[in-house]
């Protein structure tokens, strides 16, 4: 005869409705554990998906995720001139909101370097890369827009071909794909009055030097759009992503290119580190505390249920040792019922999780390692628990049953 289970069919309902209630708190401890894992991973999603060796930026900035970066469109030249070097292609990275059908539109613009890159490297679930240079976008499906839905964006419309899935920004946004030309048209728009002031105030500032007072076809030119004056350069580029030859050490490129006086380069695993450790840190271990705190009052209320489970029976117990229960068959009863609580509590957190997780605005990420530790946590803090418990039914004795 087993006495932990004859005493859980006598108290069914109450053992069936803290089960649930633990279960609950411990999906919050697992969702707490599956954002931290998925905010790590949207973090350095696009560092591990672009096949690039060397990030060049702007110098002195960790861009362009962490930072703001700012670098010449040419730079994609220069740095293809480095012996090493297979391929360098332009990236731009911005994030941007609009209005929609009355509801925000917030997303993270990635500009792909056409025709080099088409995007064929994304998870597309459904549609096609990008096929021309211009007006096409390929968007994650939590951005909710269907394929072949028209965004306008500035002063262009972009047609969806398109749909990755799990393509979120480290703040969470949807990603949208666009050409580089694209997405530079998309960060750098100016409303129709804003560019006409500016043109008029550049026409302004020509009067004003001796080389537009001797050469008037100047000052008309000042009037004209930016890409028809050869001083003014064209739209800046957040990055370059290089590509070194199978065989060829990436240190000795990132060593030529790190001379420049203009830019900054990191590898793969120092950009990714940058944004562990920079961007995301203080979420990270903010996360990392409410799962701290979440673990230990869920063991406290284990203890608390236990305790009460163990109150309720003290007249039993003072039963079974004037009976000539041994101590063991005491601590079994206890023992048992704390890790059977703890153990069904994980499973209902589980079963609930899987249903609730996909609904969260953040990505839940589930690892088969964090959930082996949880599980260890959980039949951790159930012997604690039950100890309080134990402790309190050993000192009862067996002339109480008369009272």
């Amino acid at each position: 005869m087993n006495l932990a289970a004859r005493d859980i069919r006598h108290n069914f309902g109450r053992f069936v409705l803290t089960t649930i209630g633990l279960g609950l708190l411990l999906m919050i401890v697992m969702g707490m554990g599956g954002i931290y894992r998925g905010l790590i991973q949207d973090a350095t999603l696009l560092v591990d998906r672009i096949d690039a060796d060397l990030w060049v930026v702007q110098k002195d900035t960790r861009g362009p995720f962490a930072e703001l970066s700012r670098i010449p469109a040419n730079l994609e030249d220069r740095a293809r001139a480095v012996p090493g070097v297979l391929s360098s292609r332009g990236f731009v990275s911005t994030t941007i909101q609009r209005e929609r059908n009355g509801q925000p539109l917030r997303m993270t613009v990635q500009g792909l370097s056409w025709p080099q890159d088409r995007g064929q490297w994304l998870p597309i679930v459904a549609g096609r890369a990008l096929g021309q240079a211009h007006y096409e976008m390929i968007a994650d499906e939590s951005l909710k827009q269907p394929i072949g839905e028209k965004v306008k964006l500035g002063k262009d419309t972009y047609t969806i071909v398109g749909h990755t899935r799990a393509m979120t920004s480290p703040t969470g946004e949807s990603m949208a794909f666009f050409t580089l030309h694209d997405a530079q048209a998309i960060q750098f728009d100016l409303s129709g009055e804003a560019i006409r002031l500016e043109r008029s105030a550049r026409y302004e500032r020509a009067k004003q030097i001796d080389l537009g007072r001797s050469q008037p076809q100047v000052i008309e030119r000042s009037r004209g759009p930016s890409s028809g004056i050869p001083a003014l350069g064209p739209p800046v580029i957040s990055a370059v992503l290089v590509k070194v030859y199978a065989g060829f050490d990436p240190e000795k490129v990132r060593a030529v290119i790190a001379k420049w006086p203009d830019v900054s380069v990191y590898s793969s695993d120092g950009q990714r580190q940058l944004l562990v450790s920079g961007m995301v840190d203080k979420s990270k271990r903010q996360l990392g505390m409410f799962r701290t705190l979440l673990v230990l009052v869920s063991g406290i209320i284990m203890a608390l249920i236990l305790y009460t489970l163990t109150l309720d029976k003290l007249h039993d117990i003072a039963m079974l040792k004037l009976m000539g229960a041994r101590n063991g068959i005491i601590l079994g009863l206890i023992l048992q019922q704390a890790l059977l609580l703890g153990c069904l509590g994980y499973v209902v957190a589980y079963v609930v999780g899987q249903w609730v997780f996909p609904w969260f605005p953040r990505r839940v990420v589930l690892t088969q390692d964090d959930m082996w530790l949880l599980g260890g946590v959980v039949i951790g803090i159930s012997i604690l628990a039950s100890l309080i418990g134990i402790i309190k039914a050993l000192r009862v004795e067996p002339n109480e049953v008369l009272a």
